[in-house]
């Protein structure tokens, strides 16, 4: 199991800002990957904390409490929250009983957007009495997956919400939410954390120095998720092997890639190799990692390689055989890359 990762401070320094705020109902919103939730979560533990500890007249979670305690298990009384079951699961909190029981029984999946019967909970809590006391909270994660009757639904508690209840709508996709959903949240926009920062954070957190730098580009300076990787066994080297490995019709540089980050990781290539073809430095990879070539790839054929991974990227989710979507992205791969016209 992998150790815990500290707050970094560039949202410890936005936590600060957020947790003197009265709103009844704040969005936090950016990019994917750029800690959204752990915001969020940081944000309503530091709301519900019995003990905050005062730090220049801030009060933040002591980490010690009760309240601080039920939250890192999963069992807050006051604190609700609504997220697609997938993505519920993966992040460890526990399932309504009668969900739990339909999704082991296959009597239906776990589903990947925001039900309204889910929030139809949510309403429902946040009009009883907090059992702790204090506040409640309600942190809605990812916001955009909420389906139509399901944010109409919060729209209303969210235009005459309860007294002593507050929301916390977290998004990488603030754009697809109601505009009326939005104008009544205080809106807090995350960016992109300063490069040596986040490196430092990232050493700091386990990932070997001599990989900190490719990985964070990697991963589109996203410190959060370079960790993850890091965590997962990705390297340095593994990340600049892709490009030739793809060239070369390999589908082992892909090795523990789930299906969409291997098509996001040749969209990245792909970027690269259009952008670096003009004259412009890649993003993503190193300028000495990518492909060589007798001749150019013409940008015709690269813009449609993109066309392709971004149709592979939209049937992603469908049942595909794993063996045969690696095979098919990676012939798709070396024939663009091979490519002569």
């Amino acid at each position: 199991m992998n150790a815990p990762v500290a707050t970094p401070p560039w949202l410890q320094r936005q936590l600060d800002t957020l947790v003197q705020e009265r709103s009844h109902a704040v969005l936090l919103f950016g990019s994917g990957g750029i800690g959204q939730y752990e915001l969020a979560l940081d944000l309503a533990r530091a709301w519900l904390c019995e003990s905050p500890q005062q730090r220049d007249r801030i009060g933040r979670a002591c980490g010690t409490c009760g309240s601080c305690h039920a939250i890192e298990v999963r069992t807050h009384a006051d604190l609700l929250v609504l997220m697609p079951e997938t993505v519920q699961v993966e992040l460890g909190w526990p399932l309504p009983e009668k969900a739990q029981s339909d999704i082991d029984e296959k009597r239906r999946k776990a589903s990947r957007e925001i039900r309204v019967d889910a929030m139809r909970d949510a309403v429902e809590f946040a009009q009883r009495t907090s059992g702790r006391g204090q506040s409640k909270i309600v942190l809605v994660y990812p916001a955009e997956k909420m389906n139509a009757v399901a944010a109409n639904a919060l729209l209303k508690t969210l235009e005459e919400p309860p007294g002593s209840v507050r929301f916390i709508l977290a998004t990488e996709a603030a754009h697809e939410l109601l505009p009326t959903i939005r104008s009544r949240c205080l809106a807090h926009a995350l960016h992109l954390p300063d490069p040596q920062e986040a490196r430092q954070w990232m050493t700091r957190s386990g990932v070997p120095e001599a990989d900190a730098t490719v990985l964070l580009a990697a991963c589109g300076g996203r410190p959060g998720l370079a960790v993850q990787w890091s965590q997962a066994g990705r390297s340095a080297r593994s990340w600049a092997a892709i490009p030739r490995g793809l060239q070369q019709g390999r589908t082992e540089v892909l090795d523990g890639f789930s299906p969409r980050e291997m098509v996001e990781s040749m969209q990245k290539l792909c970027h690269d190799l259009l952008v670096f073809s003009q004259g412009c430095p890649p993003r993503f990879f190193r300028s000495e990692d990518l492909p060589s070539f007798k001749t150019p790839v013409h940008v015709g054929t690269l813009t449609a390689w993109n066309r392709y991974l971004a149709r592979m990227e939209e049937q992603i989710d469908h049942p595909f055989h794993p063996g045969l979507l690696v095979d098919a992205l990676v012939d798709q791969a070396a024939n663009t890359l091979n490519s002569t016209a």
